[in-house]
């Protein structure tokens, strides 16, 4: 299993923290790009994913890539299943397909 030794960060930080430089407020801004105040709050407090259409009404309205938005959003994800204990106990129980493999030919 891979490790990571830094922590991801989610888009809807470096959002919040765009939003405010640009003093443009969280609600003027879901307007702007026609999505409810409440889903956009949410993802700007790491309580929701950004979804790919979000990350590419932001690109168009503040000019940021949603490439990058959709990357941070992804690493912040794997980041957050890997930590995941339910996730790594499902993990542990899967067999690499490599040994499955060896096993069944040796066996056949």
């Amino acid at each position: 299993m891979v490790q990571n030794t830094f922590n991801a960060t989610h888009p809807g930080e470096v959002l919040k923290d765009e939003l405010e430089a640009r003093g443009i407020s969280q609600k003027e801004f879901a307007k702007c790009i026609g999505v409810p105040y409440t889903m956009f709050n949410d993802i700007l407090n790491q309580r929701r994913p950004l979804s790919v259409t979000i990350a590419l009404l932001v690109e168009q309205a503040l000019g940021i890539s949603a490439d990058l938005l959709v990357g941070l959003q992804t690493d912040y994800s794997m980041q957050r299943a890997r930590n995941d204990e339910s996730i790594k106990k499902r993990m542990r129980a899967v067999q690499q397909l490599s040994t499955s493999i060896s096993t069944v030919l040796a066996s056949a």
